[in-house]
């Protein structure tokens, strides 16, 4: 009974939709664009076996690193991480029958290096974070589904922390809480998480609070455990994993844990983590360790104490793992290898969280995202 409500809490998340469980999900595809790719691409994902299949071009855009799902899964929203006037968001509508994407519009996020974004609960807005320009935006959608970019609210960072690439503010993702009442941006280059309030009727960003990671971290993307009570960020530099409890209320967030997502006795030479992912029953929790460890770190969480235990690390197939996404059942993990330039599936041992290959996998130029969304019958 309780991972059925862990399950449904997790399907109310932005960008994870289902009104029931299918036998398959559509799964979008952001990527790196160039030689290998042309913008975003569509596949599917058979639950019977964690199967891939039916790999295709859904829309051409350049580098649409994160996408984003409307709630009503008519429309689909992109960052264009192309740098300088041509960074932006971009709106698509889906085609309920094929999947494909038809260009809506586009409008500015303000800042250079959009990298990351969400559309709020409500679908009334999309909620982006800037690397290069090292701030958030939040720009209203309109009932078509198209973006109003001249009403957007904007939020600047400032500062800088220790190491060399801290010496100005980096927005590296951007997150609403459950309630959709709060939005956290990871800053990189800050070391921090900056908490907003988000207006329900203008779309503001009004500055709430910040939650500070150790020195050095470099916080990257940010989830929330199922219950909303706590939350997780990685540690892009750091190589680690924060455990924070949440006051939902308040809007507050406090340090609970810090572990490393290396081996037990790993030596390190470089290395970063790139995302981090709570198993939808509440019980794992996951973060991807880049080049040239290459591996899916697992973790469990304890049941009464909320204290994390390592279980082990997943590296067969995995080459530059960026984003990875589990899929709403919590049956089977996708792995985008950024370098790798394949997108492979994973399934998922419910008691210990430990990670298999299924064997399938699909060819994709430069995928750096996994979001899913049910086909429609």
């Amino acid at each position: 009974m309780k991972y059925l409500l862990f399950l449904f809490a997790f399907l109310l998340l932005p960008g994870v939709v289902a009104a029931q469980t299918p036998e398959k999900f559509r799964v979008y595809l952001g990527t790196y664009t160039g030689k290998l790719s042309k913008g975003i691409y569509q596949c599917e994902i058979d639950l019977k076996d964690g199967k891939l299949s039916n790999l295709q071009l859904a829309g051409e855009m350049t580098s649409p690193s994160f996408v984003a799902i409307h709630p009503n899964q008519k429309f689909l929203y992109a960052v264009g991480e192309a740098g300088g006037k041509k960074s932006g968001v971009v709106a698509f509508a889906i085609d309920k029958k094929t999947g494909n994407l038809t260009k809506l519009n586009d409008a500015p996020s303000r800042g250079d290096g959009p990298c990351h974004l969400v559309v709020d609960a409500s679908g009334s807005y999309v909620l982006a974070a800037n690397y290069v320009g090292g701030s958030c935006v939040s720009i209203p959608i309109d009932k078509d589904g198209k973006l109003l970019g001249d009403y957007s609210s904007f939020r600047q960072h400032k500062g800088s922390s220790i190491l060399p690439n801290q010496k100005g503010p980096h927005g590296h993702s951007i997150n609403m809480d459950k309630a959709n009442k709060f939005a956290f941006c990871a800053d990189l280059g800050l070391d921090k998480i900056i908490i907003y309030r988000l207006e329900p009727d203008t779309g503001n960003l009004i500055p709430h609070g910040e939650f500070d990671t150790p020195a050095g971290s470099g916080p990257r993307h940010f989830a929330f455990h199922p219950d909303g009570k706590t939350a997780y960020t990685n540690g892009e530099m750091s190589m680690t994993l924060i455990a924070m409890d949440y006051d939902a209320e308040k809007g507050v967030l406090k340090q609970k844990q810090v572990i490393t997502t290396l081996p037990k006795d790993e030596k390190r030479k470089g290395g970063s983590t790139a995302e981090v992912v709570v198993h939808p029953s509440g019980k794992f929790v996951y973060v991807s360790n880049r080049d040239p460890f290459n591996s899916i770190a697992i973790f469990a969480i304890d049941k009464k104490t909320g204290a994390l235990t390592a279980v082990g690390h997943e590296a067969r197939g995995v080459k530059t793992p960026r984003n990875f996404a589990i899929e709403p059942t919590g049956k089977y993990m996708l792995v985008a290898n950024q370098s790798g330039n394949s997108v492979i599936s994973f399934a998922i041992d419910q008691k210990t969280g430990e990670l298999t290959p299924t064997g399938s996998s699909v060819e994709v130029g430069g995928p750096v995202c996994v979001r899913f969304m049910p086909i429609a019958k």
